[in-house]
């Protein structure tokens, strides 16, 4: 009668002291004979053990014995508070036994231990958790009866379970172990959430929990998908039942609980058997060999209809002709799968091992009031490979008989050592062809775009480049290519003609140009690129020019020959860098250009003065002073050279008359003896 949890499996299985981990009653005694396949031995592993010592193990204490019965031999006797035993007791064959004696004593939990055979060397208890292991994943055994009710768990999958849940009772819950078998888990420690779901699964109640630092989820196949009744896959055809229910309303109509509504997730009434007995039945028609590894079950989902299946068995056919009746490995009773507690809540069985079958058929054997629920089958596509064909190459013409049947024996002999007696492995083949056709061409065309449009922008950064850099190399007085003269000169004409006390946009040259040019060479390009208004000369391209502006210059001064400047302008603390046209009431004065004495012909004497820069409108009237007329300082009229030039597209300086502007005057050549003023 001292006979707590006990769950003995063909290779695992669990067992502990009666009311752990409360304490034990007095003077109880429990026996538990563990046997394996021969061949194998017997490990075991305490999880817990807190049994009195006080009498020094003489009246509670746990013994462990190789073998059963009569001649069984002692491993060890063991007792005392809080005793750790890091280590395995193993048998010596493949039987072991356990005894739990209790005596007189006023405290202590007893005891909680699991055993598996010897080649489960990471065998664990099911007491452990996540806190026991520093491995942010690992794989450990969790032997069989790990459902205990003193121990929780909260969470499910996929979102993962709490940290403090015990790894193996979650994985009964998640589906990926059997509370009958026990099985391998793969676990997967992360960061954890602040609200864990509870639900009920393979007959384990996971709780609501609160924040936690980590969680841990469980690594799986992957064949966990639906397989189609939810989302319409499986037609209504494919959906039969025994039985389907009929009722009319107080208002006369008829409803129909067909098993085509049995679809899980979808609003409206379940299916719903016209007799409740356990003759009935619900049958999925897959249309060809699925693996199937759980289901998911609810009750009617209508609050005015509390219908729900609390326990149904699970049978399976290739035929519809032949049932089989679903059972656990090793377990000779048929496998009771628990269903609902109520008509809303969602439950999941899982089987371990999977169902191969093509027709799946629930047939109830508890439910409330009414036999009704929807349903959804999760699984995969279930393929074998096949094996392949060998042909046999002809003997050797000129051979007899007898070489010939050597042949063919030794090949038959080849073919039948290389024949395989492995189970094929099944694969997940969820994944449609198309969606893989999708996954090759997506894997090939992102490549190629990140590099088209890698090579785009590459082209683009060098473009800005190399733009700024060609403004970097442009002076102070550089010209962009659209803003020639010529260029601008053909625009110009399509524009309306600006007034004189406007200004206009000024023409600049380059310094990098005029600074490679010989003093002779300067008038003849600016003569060629000549513009509307005069601009002044970089100082130092010519020895004998300097930086002066175009203004007025001030009354009273007197040209020299130092300055090389007509109207002896003086130099302003304030340089202006453009020529800007001057008051529409003012005298316009011409830039100054430096004298080639032999290139022009001279001036006649007496002509009067005009603006070099070109009116618009009415002229206006020359103003009074010094500078309103515009004298020769030559005796000889043909020896005069034109100090500034004739515009663009002029006509020469023989035709002074028809000139729109001015013919300068011509300063005395150094050369000549006879130019004195």
């Amino acid at each position: 009668d001292g006979c707590g949890h006990t769950v003995l499996g063909p290779e695992s299985g669990t067992l502990a002291s009666i009311n752990y981990p409360l304490t034990s009653p007095n003077s109880t005694v429990c026996e538990w004979e563990i046997r394996v396949k021969p061949g194998q031995r017997v490990q075991l592993k305490f999880g817990d053990f807190d049994i009195d010592d006080s009498d020094s193990c003489h009246s509670s204490y746990l013994r462990v014995h190789n073998g059963i019965g009569p001649t069984r031999t002692e491993i060890g006797k063991y007792c005392g508070f809080g005793f750790q035993m890091d280590g395995l007791i193993t048998s010596r064959s493949n039987e072991m036994t356990v005894q739990f004696m209790s005596g007189t004593h006023t405290s202590g939990r007893g005891f909680l231990a699991s055993y598996s055979t010897t080649d489960k060397s990471d065998l664990i208890t099911c007491l452990e958790n996540v806190s026991h292991f520093s491995e942010p994943e690992f794989n450990k055994y969790c032997p069989a009866g790990c459902v205990i009710p003193f121990a929780d768990i909260s969470g499910t999958i996929p979102h993962g379970y709490r940290d403090s849940s015990s790894l193996c009772m979650a994985g009964v819950h998640a589906g990926v172990v059997s509370n009958t078998l026990g099985g391998q888990i793969n676990v997967v420690i992360s960061k954890g959430i602040p609200y864990y779901e509870g639900s009920l699964a393979n007959n384990v109640s996971s709780k609501v929990g609160p924040l936690s630092t980590s969680l841990f989820t469980f690594k799986t196949s992957g064949c966990y998908g639906t397989l189609g009744m939810e989302s319409g896959v499986i037609s209504d055809s494919q959906i039969t039942a025994s039985s389907v229910l009929e009722w009319s309303d107080q208002t006369g109509h008829v409803n129909v609980w067909k098993p085509e509504n049995a679809r899980l997730k979808r609003p409206g009434p379940p299916w719903a058997a016209f007799i409740s007995d356990e003759q009935q039945w619900l049958q999925i028609d897959l249309n060809k060999e699925k693996r199937i590894t759980g289901i998911i079950t609810t009750g009617s989902t209508l609050p005015e209809h509390y219908y729900y299946v609390s326990a149904y068995r699970i049978l399976y056919s290739d035929d519809a002709q032949k049932w089989v009746v679903y059972r656990e490995p090793g377990i000779d009773k048929d496998k009771i799968f628990q269903g609902n507690t109520e008509y809303y809540q969602e439950v999941r069985n899982n089987f371990i091992p999977p169902i191969i079958a093509r027709f799946f058929r629930i047939n109830p054997l508890k439910w409330h009031q009414k036999i009704a629920m929807k349903v959804e089958l999760l699984g995969c596509q279930f393929s074998i490979g096949r094996a392949p064909k060998f042909t046999l190459p002809l003997p050797p013409p000129n051979s007899d008989n007898d070489k010939s049947d050597d042949f063919i024996r030794s090949v038959k002999t080849s073919l039948e050592t290389d024949k395989t007696t492995s189970t094929p492995e099944i694969k997940n083949t969820t994944v449609t062809p198309s969606v893989t056709k999708d996954v090759a061409l997506a894997a090939v065309l992102v490549p190629v775009l990140v590099m088209v449009f890698t090579t785009l922008i590459l082209i683009l950064v060098c473009a800005w480049h190399w733009r700024n850099r060609k403004k970097k190399t442009e002076g102070t007085y550089d010209l962009p290519y659209w803003d020639r003269a010529g260029w601008w000169k053909g625009v110009k004409q399509f524009l309306p003609t600006k007034s004189a006390d406007h200004e206009e946009t000024p023409v600049r040259y380059s310094s990098s140009e005029i600074s490679h040019l010989r003093p002779r060479e300067v008038p003849a390009m600016l003569q060629t690129d000549s513009a509307e208004y005069a601009q002044p000369l970089v100082g130092g391209m010519v020895g004998t020019l300097h930086q002066r502006s175009t203004f007025k210059p001030e009354e009273g001064k007197e040209a020299s020959y130092a300055d090389l400047d007509p109207y002896n302008s003086p130099v302003q603390e304030v340089y202006h860098a453009y020529a800007e046209p001057l008051p529409i009431m003012g005298p316009e004065y011409a830039t100054p250009i430096v004298m080639d004495m032999s290139s022009h012909a001279s001036a006649p004497l007496g002509v009067s003065p005009i603006s070099t820069f070109k009116a618009a409108g009415n002229p206006a009237a020359p103003p009074a002073g010094p500078y309103n007329k515009v004298s020769c300082g030559t005796e000889s009229p043909s020896s005069a050279q034109a100090l500034y030039d004739t515009p663009k597209g002029q006509p020469g300086p023989g035709a002074a008359a028809e000139l729109l502007y001015q013919v300068p005057q011509g300063l005395p050549h150094p050369a000549s003896a006879e130019e004195r003023p």
